[in-house]
């Protein structure tokens, strides 16, 4: 799946620190997404590790599953 800018309206590009529009420089937080509900996940952070969480009834979910999309302002 594809994100635009809102500023420019170019594709987004998805980067370690989160999404980079290469056409005005504009950058967004990325938001994880639960691949089953579409809700946002909770990110538990622990002794250097990284686990996603839905509350909303599917448990942990492994980090190739994760959708990522901008955080909305």
């Amino acid at each position: 799946m594809s994100y635009l800018c809102a500023q420019c309206q170019q594709p987004l590009r998805l980067a370690d620190e989160g999404f980079v529009c290469d056409g005005c420089g504009a950058r967004y937080e990325k938001q994880a997404i639960c691949p089953d509900c579409r809700q946002p996940l909770q990110v538990l952070k622990a002794c250097g590790a990284v686990d996603y969480f839905c509350p909303h009834g599917h448990g942990l979910i492994s980090r190739e599953r994760i959708i990522f999309r901008p955080q909305s302002g």
